[in-house]
């Protein structure tokens, strides 16, 4: 048998091994892991699944799976402060969130069709954006587990003092969630808002989604978060069943056989799911839980079944399909949106296991982060950080570390050098430190790369990508490189309280985070655009001119 129970039959999750010789290897580890009952182990949260060196971390990070039941008392209070907003004319729901915060109340909200406007940006353009809307009807959603989050924290700054310039109290139209006893939890007490929702501290940020980090900005806006915990806990008896047919169990072993095999990559492509963004909630679960000590997949989100690195996917990437199956897809997975999160949080915990790495913990993340503040501190450095290898029309070219262009005559040629050191099935990354709005069409690098580079294209909005992908690129396969793009800012942003701007910060993350990559030996490649669209399409043309 080579699929579980189709979705809404059953558990409503299902999982497609297409490759019939991978699916018969997939199926003996399937079996081997039901043997050694890692499901029902899981489920019950036996924190010994990884190893002793992954136990004391294990053991507060595994109350994710059970959260379909212990997560239903939060719906009826999140519904009643709904109510409580509406009754005041507030129906705009802003969220600051980043990484686990953010990705899967984004993916619940569009799977509902219900609006919720997402800050995982330092960008002043698009933070300016959110601010323009109509502020007599919007809460804020203020979520970081560690209640630190520099970029969450600013806008919560901000936000506030356009409140007040609005003449509306910024407490009445605050709404916290984080983790008992965090700095954010005490600002909140201490000024009041509106209302704080305390998350429970043994589950990640990564496997939040069914806490309330996913449910009360989804909840607000108007998403059926009870409908959502009704479809986990209907899949959640198959997923901690010990049986070769657990869908889970499948997964995780056609991906671990597949990473064995040489294909340290998932492409991802959506087909009619109904679930848009779910393949960046996964980015986030796969790449942070499994990119460490040299080992991992990498996630790669493309844009359709028909985008470059899934229709010309090679050995070292596994192509899965979300919703209904196409021809050449190496899995297929299906299901609701609720039982589908849990689905790929019980695989990517059985992955960790395959691959002999600790899912539970992200070493690497805070690298970026440090040297993001010690720009922040002498702010100086980030202003004199380098000279342009190259200035031509409306781009400057830079590079971090000791890595230089074997050609920097033009544009294109700095490119063409960039992606001739991407190894043999290595990858490439593209970081657009940018507006996700205005500067969407940045997105159409993914391909136009993909398509001429040969090589498996991953596309992050920073710093947002910093709380994903950032771990799998320090901590994973290191044959990576690496393109960064960044911009002028025709307006910036003061942070309240803070001594800089969210320019200064969105430009120190971006420097930040290229000298660890070329700390860890990776070519980086920075180009900015002094005229942000002028400056696309210059690049996009010197990457048609490159030999595909």
């Amino acid at each position: 048998m080579t699929g579980a129970t189709a979705a809404g039959d059953g558990p409503g999750v299902a999982v497609e091994i297409n490759d019939a010789s991978r699916a018969a290897e997939a199926a003996a580890v399937a079996e081997r892991l039901a043997g050694e009952r890692v499901a029902s182990r899981l489920a019950d949260q036996d924190a010994t699944l990884w190893g002793p060196e992954a136990e004391p971390e294990a053991s507060i990070r595994l109350a994710w799976t059970g959260l379909h039941r212990s997560s239903r008392p939060v719906v009826g209070e999140i519904e009643a402060v709904r109510g409580e907003f509406h009754a005041e004319g507030v129906d705009r729901v802003v969220l600051a969130g980043m990484g686990g915060s953010s990705l899967a109340p984004e993916v619940i909200t569009a799977a509902a069709g219900v609006p919720l406007v997402v800050l995982d940006t330092t960008d002043p353009a698009q933070v300016a954006e959110a601010l323009s809307g109509d502020l007599s009807r919007t809460v804020l959603v203020v979520s970081s587990k560690s209640g630190s989050t520099v970029e969450t924290d600013s806008h919560r700054r901000i936000f506030e003092a356009a409140f007040r310039a609005n003449d509306i109290d910024p407490a009445s139209r605050i709404v916290v969630v984080t983790d008992p006893g965090s700095p954010l939890e005490s600002i909140a007490r201490e000024n009041g808002y509106r209302r704080v929702f305390l998350a429970d501290p043994n589950v990640g940020g990564r496997y939040s989604a069914l806490t309330a980090f996913g449910l009360v900005p989804a909840g607000l806006a108007g998403a059926d978060i009870a409908a959502l915990l009704a479809e986990a806990a209907s899949a959640a008896p198959a997923l901690g069943a010990d049986s070769p047919e657990n869908p889970a169990l499948r997964l995780a072993a056609a991906l671990g056989v597949a990473h064995s095999e040489g294909a340290e990559k998932v492409v991802f492509a959506d087909n009619g799911s109904g679930f848009p963004g779910f393949a960046d909630w996964a980015e986030q679960l796969i790449a942070e839980s499994t990119g460490k000590e040299g080992t991992g997949l990498l996630p790669v989100a493309v844009e359709n079944t028909s985008a470059p690195g899934f229709v010309d996917a090679g050995d070292d990437a596994t192509t899965v399909v979300l919703g209904d199956p196409v021809e050449n897809a190496g899995i297929t997975v299906s299901g609701t949106l609720g039982g589908s999160l849990l689905l790929w949080e019980f695989a990517t915990a059985f992955v960790g296991r395959l691959l002999g790495i600790n899912p539970f913990d992200q070493p690497d993340v805070e690298a970026a982060k440090k040297a993001a503040r010690a720009l922040l501190d002498t702010p100086e450095r980030a202003a004199s950080a380098a000279e342009p290898l190259l200035r031509d029309g409306a781009v400057e070219v830079y590079a971090t570390g000791q890595w230089r262009p074997a050609d920097t005559g033009s544009l294109s040629a700095v490119v063409r050098s960039l992606l001739a050191e991407t190894p043999t099935s290595g990858y490439l990354a593209v970081q657009a430190y940018l507006d996700r709005e205005q500067d969407a069409s940045a997105a159409v690098l993914r391909p136009e790369l993909a398509r001429r580079s040969g090589a498996q294209t991953t596309f992050g909005w920073g710093p947002r990508f910093l709380h994903s992908t950032g771990q799998y690129h320090k901590g994973g396969h290191q044959n990576g490189v690496f393109l960064q793009l960044t911009g002028d800012n025709e307006q910036d942003l003061d942070v309240p309280g803070r001594p800089y701007t969210l320019g200064t910060l969105q430009l120190a993350q971006a420097l930040g985070d290229g000298q660890v990559l070329a700390d860890h030996g990776r070519p980086v490649l920075r180009v900015h655009l002094t005229d942000r669209a002028a400056g696309l399409a210059q690049l996009v043309a010197a990457i048609q001119e490159t030999t595909p």
